[in-house]
């Protein structure tokens, strides 16, 4: 492990250090050959698609090396040679495996074999994949009402198997699909779905290269979805002004230094953001307000796109009006002169204009508010379905998207569940399914007794870490299809199984799956590489073993067949969702296909057929006097919650992961040195929640503000604090104290 140490943030990303620590991770993991193979074939045609962020691959001219340093990080993880089975499991005990960190847990290697931890018992043990099946079918046949089951799926399932998980779960009666949407994005989609009647982006990778401005908003791509900064660096050099909206200075947004090209080798980086504007935590929606009114008030606007699709732009105009100034530059921190700066520069010229965010605006109580705001801003620019110009949330796991597409959601609308019980011929449910914090609430009270895990790492993802332990605690069984050892196998139910997948890596009887980019696209995926273990199953086969074991063959489903040949499955696809009219065929066409995008057709599929501007009140979350707003993120050394190691390298942190960012002026007059430890205390409706000894690290972000990693401080985030529509856990805005250490 490295050597704890703190220096200087980096002002810019990339560069020769990306390389050579892709290249560190990736030959020490998988090995030279291996690693090799892995990376030639990773996110290029034919090949697979990378098992980590969701940024869409170029349609034209791929490089040779199509991929960054966390992709390649999270290659190396997948690719790893070293499996992990019974000797482990009966070396180990559970509790054992409990005292040690995540990424510990990450170096062990592939899981081998199907594992059973029995009632009571201190150690998992092996299992034959028709007993585990048996067991599951067993927990599940014996419940009460289907309601009582929970499942689960995170972004790296396949349309393919998200599709027949979703199949599975509904022919056996519930809509409880919670997903790891309902943590990131679910607030964008909502968002999104009221203004313009889609709840996906509206741009492509070659509007970037056409707009004038583009913003990034609460994202830190240099860390998050590093391929991003090859675009913004494209679109930079041709003219387009870059502008950063994000409470902490991020190397990412500074510079990039691409490191496939000479110049980027050799450390020279191209500048990035060309305005940098630290908004207080939670306070984009104040700020984007008041670019609206700068925008309005100098009658810089789209009159004729108002007219024609516009609707509640008079009551918008009022509540802009109506809003002082004094107020949208106390709850943002951004000065007047700052936003009118801002909206003078997306009024000028073409409205070419651009906005992109990621959880920094998902993750607050007014977070779909938020997000309508900045709508707004795009409606009255006439800036969405035109060249150069769109809406652009950019989702976190490489299919998240898709599986929504193809039916992960606890709502899915009529048409969707008419046609899916169409095709299948059995009965679907109706009302909806928990989400994920409704499912925490259900087991917690016991109202829920199965936990399903379609991939992920649910325990440490969640907010209120403890709470969520204990609601996990009280299932009669929890099970998870996984491919690497993590902290929820242990935290588990009076019956915990793993169940072992392959990878996306790795070969599937000659057969490929499918993916769904940020922007729409999907396309084909298909493993390489020869699987870490014979015992190991694809993730469709799972769950059509599952169903059938638990359902039998019902209606016009007959599951082993369907999970056989994945062109079976795709057609089921097709019959059932508009949009993948000859998916079989499109599909194998290089770089796959668009899916339609009413939104960017400028067709408004919305309850009043228009593009909606929101006239919601201005609202910021306030903290009591002496206490701060807390926000979770991630380091560079993880993706979501797996840890690769322990540094931060464009924050200065080295060998870490116990510490709180703040503002060296804050950590001054709390009479804390730097580097010296606190004691970190959330305060909600319900009680207090406390994170002891972390680290005082001082950084450049606005005053009031604090920061710790996820899922080191998931235990400060109340699961009751969720964003009002979407119920996303409002992680980027917990308010806290902070006071020194105790002895």
């Amino acid at each position: 492990m490295s050597h704890e140490r703190i220096s200087t943030p980096k002002e810019q990303a990339a560069g020769l250090p990306a390389v050579a620590s892709s290249l560190k991770h990736v030959f020490g993991k998988a090995g030279v050959a291996r690693g090799t193979k892995a990376l030639l074939e990773l996110n290029q045609v034919g090949g697979f698609d990378c098992p980590s962020c969701a940024w869409p691959d170029p349609d034209r001219d791929r490089s040779h090396a199509e991929f960054c340093e966390n992709g390649a990080k999270a290659v190396a993880s997948e690719a790893m040679s070293k499996t992990i089975g019974r000797e482990f499991f009966a070396t180990h005990s559970v509790a054992e495996l409990m005292a040690q960190s995540d990424a510990w847990h990450d170096l062990q290697g592939r899981l081998a074999e199907p594992m059973l931890l029995r009632e009571g018992a201190t150690h998992y043990e092996p299992v034959s994949w028709d007993e585990a099946f048996a067991i599951v079918a067993e927990e599940l046949r014996a419940l009460v009402s289907p309601d009582e089951a929970v499942f689960y799926t995170s972004g790296r399932a396949s349309n393919e198997a998200a599709f027949l998980y979703q199949l599975f779960v509904r022919a056996y009666g519930t809509n409880n699909l919670p997903d790891c949407s309902n943590m990131c994005h679910e607030s964008s989609g909502l968002a999104l779905k009221e203004a313009i009647g889609v709840g996906k982006g509206t741009v492509t990778l070659d509007d970037f290269l056409e707009a004038d401005v583009i913003l990034c908003v609460g994202q830190n791509p240099g860390t998050n979805h590093p391929r991003m900064l090859t675009t913004l660096e494209e679109a930079v050099e041709k003219g387009v002004r870059l502008v950063a909206v994000n409470p902490l200075k991020e190397a990412g947004l500074l510079g990039f230094a691409h490191p496939q090209h000479l110049r980027g080798m050799l450390g020279n980086a191209t500048p990035l953001a060309s305005t940098y504007l630290q908004v207080k935590v939670n306070g984009d929606m104040a700020l984007f307000r008041g670019v609206a009114k700068a925008l309005v008030a100098a009658d810089d606007i789209d009159h004729d796109f108002i007219r024609d699709h516009g609707f509640n732009y008079d009551a918008y105009r009022s509540l802009l009006e109506a809003t002082g100034w004094e107020r949208i530059e106390e709850l943002s921190g951004i000065s007047r002169e700052q936003i009118e700066d801002l909206a003078d520069l997306l009024g000028a010229g073409s409205r070419k204009v651009i906005t992109c965010w990621a959880m920094g605006l998902t993750q607050h109580r007014n977070a779909v508010a938020t997000i309508r705001e900045i709508s707004n801003i795009h409606i009255l620019l006439g800036a969405i379905g035109r060249p150069g110009a769109g809406l652009c949330p950019v989702r976190g796991h490489s299919n998240v998207q898709g599986d929504r597409t193809v039916g992960i959601f606890e709502k899915m609308p009529e048409a969707f569940l008419a046609a899916l019980e169409k095709q299948a011929g059995v009965p679907v449910p109706r009302k909806h399914g928990h989400d994920t914090v409704a499912s925490i609430l259900a087991m917690h009270e016991g109202s829920a007794k199965v936990f399903f895990a379609l991939g992920g790492n649910f325990a440490q993802a969640t907010p209120d870490s403890a709470f969520t332990a204990e609601a996990l605690g009280k299932c009669r069984l929890t099970c998870h299809v996984s491919t690497k050892l993590n902290r929820s196998h242990l935290v588990h139910g009076r019956r915990a199984l793993i169940l072992p997948c392959l990878g996306r890596s790795e070969e599937d009887g000659g057969q490929f799956v499918t993916t769904e980019n940020s922007m729409g696209v999907v396309q084909s995926s298909q493993g390489r590489l020869k699987p870490a273990s014979g015992h190991l199953l694809s993730e469709p086969e799972i769950v059509a073993r599952l169903a059938e074991a638990t359902l039998g063959d019902i209606g016009n489903i007959r599951w082993r067949w369907l999970a056989e040949d994945y062109d079976r499955l795709r057609t089921w696809i097709e019959a059932v969702i508009p949009g993948f009219d000859r998916y079989n065929e499109r599909v194998r066409e290089p770089g796959g296909f668009y899916l339609p995008n009413a939104a960017k057709a400028r067709v408004w599929n919305t309850e009043t057929g228009k593009a909606n501007l929101s006239a919601a009140p201005l609202d910021a979350y306030q903290t009591a006097p002496g206490r701060f707003l807390l926000q979770t993120l991630r380091s560079h050394d993880q993706f979501n919650t797996t840890v690769y190691g322990l540094n931060d390298r464009y924050r200065g942190i080295s060998g870490m992961r116990d510490l709180v960012f703040i503002n060296p002026q804050d950590l001054t007059e709390l009479g804390v040195q730097p580097g010296h430890r606190i004691d970190v205390t959330s305060h909600w409706s319900d009680g207090e929640r406390h994170l002891r000894g972390f680290r005082a690290i001082p950084y450049d972000m606005p005053r009031g503000l604090a920061a710790a990693y996820f899922p080191e401080a998931n235990v400060l985030v109340p699961v009751g604090h969720v964003a009002e529509g979407s119920n996303t856990p409002a992680s980027k805005s917990i308010e806290v104290s902070i006071t020194p250490a105790r002895d």
